[in-house]
């Protein structure tokens, strides 16, 4: 098949499957927005998401997570902590490891995060180099970045630092990226995270991928901001933004998840904002 990249027409034979398996649904909206461009942009990368919210109250939903992981060629494991959640999956993505070229696990219980294979970045295997050096970089526990903010600032400060160093401080710089990507989850950010990880790790009859898919750095959002439907660009910083009105007699503040803001999963917030 061909598909449309800068430009050309490039042929590529061989289909990229990347499935996405994480807690709930409040980035699935974006993921299905992300997953619509990547049809347009470059057919043959198909892009899946499941929810464990949905799953562990359906058996059919469980087996559609589970069929897609077996054909999976990269998969992206989130925000698994509830036995309850990650159990059911746990002999599949053991299995799996093995067999898909990447597979990235972030945000879950150890056994979950421990799965993680990139490259030469392996969670399970021994402390390699490029671990040694990011606990360096982190300090020890009484110096470690206390607080959100500080957590993102050094999560924005490692891929700059991994950036010159050879080897696998490469591969973990990959996952660092793809960590950003996730927590700014919006559609760019999300459409992102899957055109790094299939230009790096597509492999086999895929490799032919490599180099031909373009991925931007991730976009950095406020954490802490102001929101409303009709401010300009939606998310922002600065209070005096937010839309007035010349009738209103006084001002309500709702406190909102920032995750779905970012995701466009704001409908809920918008009716409340609205009925307001």
């Amino acid at each position: 098949m061909d598909t449309q990249v800068r430009g050309s027409r490039i042929p590529l034979e061989s289909d990229v499957r990347v499935v996405i398996v994480t807690m709930d649904t409040h980035v699935a909206s974006a993921t299905l927005r992300a997953r619509a461009t990547l049809a347009r942009q470059y057919p043959g990368i198909e892009l899946r998401i499941h929810a464990a919210s949905e799953w562990s109250a359906s058996e059919t939903a469980l087996e559609a997570c589970r069929d897609d992981i077996r054909l999976a060629d990269i998969v992206v494991v989130t925000m698994l902590f509830l036995e309850d959640h990650f159990q059911p999956l746990m002999p599949l993505l053991q299995e799996k490891r093995a067999q898909c070229d990447a597979m990235v696990c972030m945000m879950s219980a150890p056994e979950v995060v421990r799965l993680t294979r990139l490259g030469k970045f392996d969670m399970s295997g021994p402390t390699s180099p490029a671990m040694a050096l990011l606990k360096k970089l982190r300090g020890n526990r009484e110096n470690a970045p206390k607080g959100g903010a500080q957590q993102m600032k050094m999560l924005r400060r490692l891929p700059q630092i991994l950036r010159f160093i050879p080897g696998t401080a490469q591969d973990a710089r990959a996952y660092f990226l793809t960590l950003q990507y996730w927590l700014g989850g919006s559609e760019d950010n999300m459409l992102n995270l899957v055109r790094a990880l299939v230009n790096r790790y597509a492999d086999g009859p895929r490799r032919e991928w490599r180099g031909k898919v373009t991925a931007e750095a991730p976009v950095e959002y406020p954490e802490v901001g102001v929101y409303h439907p009709r401010m300009k660009g939606r998310v922002g910083e600065d209070l005096a933004a937010l839309p007035t009105s010349s009738r209103a007699r006084g001002r309500v503040g709702i406190l909102l998840l920032r995750s779905y803001l970012l995701a466009g999963n704001s409908g809920h917030y918008d009716g409340v904002i609205a009925a307001l």
